[in-house]
């Protein structure tokens, strides 16, 4: 019998400044591995994970549906309460804060009564201990990158939400992050918002798609991308073995 699922999403309804972004978003996220959510610009990606982690901007809620963390629903609770569960969360904007140090941003991430992980950290990201003492916001976009992803390896997490960890970033970049996340998951498991579809099949296992606030596809990720029909139907690209596309522009 297989395990239960870390992370368990069920109906899921959410409105934004009066508009119903997410209509019916229901998938689950095994307890390893990494399991990517894909799906064209403005169909409710970020939307979705900022419900589980109660971020939802402009006064925006769920208003139906549930999300359960290891069997305990975490439905609608304040952010706080969620992160001290164990769930990490790399936000697609970085969210570094510009005018502290590589290692300000670090210690501010800390979270009490989890261990402290500073030797995982330099050794998946040297860069940052050479730079620890630079002001994040004169970093380049990857390096700031690293400073988000390495955030949520320091303590003790259960779950890292990551969202959009590739955008904007140049093709060397993005084999060092991909990399970095490769090797996070085998530590942790990870949700993982992207649109680079060779990072996915590089690293996901399995694959979640939405379209219109609604989940339309979930199996693993490599049958998804080994089908180029289906592909092309669900994210608008087409994708062979080897070759695959990035759809244009970011996730909503």
């Amino acid at each position: 019998m297989p395990p239960p699922p870390l992370l368990e999403i069920a109906g899921l309804h959410a409105e934004i400044a009066g508009s119903r972004v997410l209509q019916g978003v229901g998938f689950t996220v095994p307890a390893a591995g990494v399991t990517a959510l894909l799906g064209r610009n403005g169909v409710g990606k970020t939307t979705t994970v900022r419900a589980v982690l109660g971020l939802l901007p402009d006064g925006g809620r769920v208003t139906a549906g549930t999300v359960t963390l290891a069997g305990e629903d975490i439905t609608g609770e304040p952010t706080h309460v969620t992160v001290r569960r164990g769930v990490g969360y790399a936000p697609e904007d970085r969210g570094v804060f510009a005018q502290l140090t590589v290692a300000e941003n670090l210690k501010l991430a800390e979270r009490p009564g989890s261990a402290h992980h500073y030797d995982l950290v330099h050794d998946l990201f040297p860069e940052l201990r050479a730079r620890r003492a630079q002001r994040a916001g004169s970093l380049s976009g990857g390096q700031q990158q690293m400073v988000a992803i390495a955030r949520t390896l320091l303590n003790d997490n259960r779950l890292v939400i990551v969202d959009e960890p590739t955008k904007g970033l140049a093709p060397r970049v993005v084999t060092e992050v991909a990399e970095v996340l490769q090797r996070a998951s085998h530590r942790v498991p990870l949700l993982l918002v992207e649109q680079n579809l060779a990072l996915v099949r590089r690293l996901a296992r399995d694959a979640v798609v939405l379209d219109a606030g609604r989940t339309v596809h979930t199996g693993p990720a490599a049958e998804l991308l080994a089908d180029r029909e289906l592909t092309t139907a669900l994210l608008g690209v087409g994708a062979r073995p080897g070759h695959a596309t990035t759809p244009s522009g970011g996730a909503a």
